[in-house]
């Protein structure tokens, strides 16, 4: 999937500032799909010149003027063709993976600090999504179609994350033999 994608699905339904859609990739797009905000101007200004994207100027008082970005036919045209098209597996690109293979006793402690950061990190997600789906995707069958979509996602990174954590708790009880031993 390309940031060109992310973007014109987060404006699917709503226009949008350059300011918000970076918002949403911070609270919600950003779990699965990592932007900076240059990124993100950056791809909505290319999109707006492929005809994708229309932008409008909005005058606000005291404030700088701001631009607001829609969704195009050809664009909704382009992004239902890519929902058609085969995607391929996503392919684990981890730091901390190829520090594990670096493993030795020098960096053992260092190692089993950042796992359990790790695992840290993904209880908070973990906590997070699950006060999302209680919140706005509790009942599925009273979704929309596409908020169903949403909720299908949503519960892939539950599972993906439950998943990591079990690997954190067996990574790090594993590590500590190590240490003990």
């Amino acid at each position: 999937m390309s940031l060109a994608h992310a973007i014109m699905t987060a404006v699917l339904d709503d226009e949008l500032t350059g300011y918000e859609l970076a918002k949403r990739f911070d609270t919600s797009l950003g779990f699965f799909w990592q932007a900076s905000h240059q990124q993100i101007y950056r791809e909505l200004r290319t999109l707006s010149e492929k005809n994708f994207l229309t932008s409008r100027a909005i005058s606000q008082q005291k404030r700088p003027d701001k631009t607001v970005y829609r969704l195009t036919d050809e664009g909704l045209e382009h992004l239902q063709a890519w929902v058609h098209n085969t995607t391929k597996p996503r392919l684990a690109k981890d730091e901390l993976f190829i520090k594990l293979y670096n493993l030795s006793e020098d960096n053992l402690a260092a190692l089993i600090d950042e796992v359990r950061e790790r695992r840290e990190h993904v209880q908070r997600n973990l906590s997070l999504y699950c006060r999302i789906r209680e919140k706005s995707y509790a009942n599925f069958s009273e979704l929309s179609t596409r908020m169903k979509g949403v909720a299908l996602v949503l519960d892939a990174g539950i599972r993906d994350a439950e998943s990591i954590l079990l690997w954190c708790d067996s990574a790090l009880e594993r590590l500590g033999k190590i240490k003990a031993g």
